[in-house]
């Protein structure tokens, strides 16, 4: 007896129906079934005579986590698991699908594996189960090449998940993943980082992805948080540990550009330009608006460290020693800011002088947690001087 494998398989079609029992009785005796395999069937046997569903769903998936039950799986889904595919609970049941859709070769075959699945999971009790199956469709349309149609099942998704009250992680997990894989696709940085670091939410890094993945997702995300134009607060990316993948690595150095980039530290960034441009030709092409954007994040943070009173008279001359531009483009680079929503103040042109009232928030590094403690104990130093000062000077008053 042969199995059908991933290679072998069309999408969709049962080859040869037989009835559950007959399947498994020869599965059992097949000389083609590995040993490690063999307790998965008779479990399946002994479960599935005792109409244990719970049970066999488990089997099942403990069965497709084993990397050997690779090629049995499509054959175990149209011969065994189709047949009573609606005892199963049905968010367990699209995982089931999803995992027998990734074993085909062909993403197409994929595609038309999950097409007749969907409309049983389109109802408002599966609502959860509908969208982790449209998603992972929407993976492999993306595989194909099918961008719009991609784009139509996701945002009808994302109506679908407003709806809900409570969605399993999963489910999030895949709509996150499958948002972001578009959105890289067509190059919309700042909406592939914030999809991401929400997939990331969703998962243990540690469990969920293999190194391999995890330095993809983390170099993706760099690249994604340095070319996003919208996208000036790295503070997220630099504490999650996913960033930690890329240590060792010939990638590591994007994680020192955004410590320099979350910094405004510009002298790093031009010590590693060199290297920059040697291992991301991709990086290297968008040299200038690297260029601008540290620039900007120089002056996002020359603001954030200075105490509210002398923010309130910054000279242009600071900010040009600071951001590293000519004097004649300062004012350029804070009306940029004012518009992006980073800065709110205003611009003495006569005086060249810029006053700021609030910098955006950000998520701070220990670095800018140390900072910013110290002004705080400074600040609380002054109250503390004043309170002195009041009662000293004002005692004979509140006497009165």
């Amino acid at each position: 007896m042969s199995y059908p494998t991933a290679s072998t398989s069309s999408g969709g079609g049962s080859q040869g129906q037989r009835d559950p029992e007959t399947y498994l009785a020869q599965a059992l005796t097949s000389p083609h079934l590995p040993s490690e395999l063999k307790p998965f069937y008779e479990a399946f046997d002994r479960f599935w005579r005792n109409r244990l569903w719970f049970q066999l769903t488990r089997t099942i998936e403990s069965f497709f986590a084993v990397p050997a039950s690779q090629p049995f799986r499509i054959d175990l889904y149209e011969q065994f698991v189709r047949d009573f595919s609606n005892k199963l609970d049905p968010l367990k049941h699209a995982s089931i699908a999803v995992s027998v859709a990734r074993s085909y070769e062909d993403p197409r075959a994929s595609i038309a594996f999950l097409d007749p699945l969907l409309p049983t999971f389109d109802k408002p009790e599966t609502r959860e189960a509908f969208v982790l199956a449209t998603m992972e469709r929407s993976h492999f349309r993306l595989r194909a090449g099918e961008y719009d149609a991609a784009k139509e099942a996701r945002d009808q998704c994302e109506k679908v998940l407003d709806q809900l009250d409570a969605v399993d992680l999963a489910v999030h997990a895949s709509f996150y993943r499958v948002s972001g894989d578009y959105y890289k696709a067509k190059a919309e940085f700042a909406d592939y980082y914030r999809n991401s670091l929400r997939y990331l939410a969703c998962v243990d890094i540690e469990k969920d992805l293999t190194e391999a993945e995890r330095v993809e997702r983390a170099h993706d995300l760099g690249i994604a948080a340095l070319l996003g134009l919208s996208i000036y607060n790295f503070g997220e990316l630099l504490m999650h540990p996913i960033l930690d993948a890329l240590k060792g690595t010939e990638h590591d150095f994007i994680r020192n550009l955004l410590y320099a980039f979350n910094a405004g530290d510009i002298s790093k960034f031009q010590t590693i330009i060199p290297e920059m441009n040697a291992r991301e030709p991709f990086l290297e092409q968008n040299l200038p608006s690297l260029r601008q954007k540290i620039c900007m994040m120089a002056l996002l943070e020359a603001v954030f460290r200075r105490a509210t009173e002398d923010r309130a008279t910054l000279p242009f001359s600071v900010i040009s020693k600071e951001a590293q531009v000519p004097i004649d483009e300062v004012e350029h680079v804070i009306m940029k800011a004012l518009a992006l929503n980073l800065i709110r103040g205003t611009i003495d042109q006569p005086s060249s002088v810029a006053s700021i009232s609030w910098v955006q928030p950000r998520v701070l590094d220990r670095d800018q947690i140390s900072g910013l403690k110290d002004r705080l104990s400074g600040w609380s130093d002054k109250v503390g001087a004043m309170g002195e000062f009041v009662r000293s000077e004002g005692r004979e008053l509140f006497v009165q």
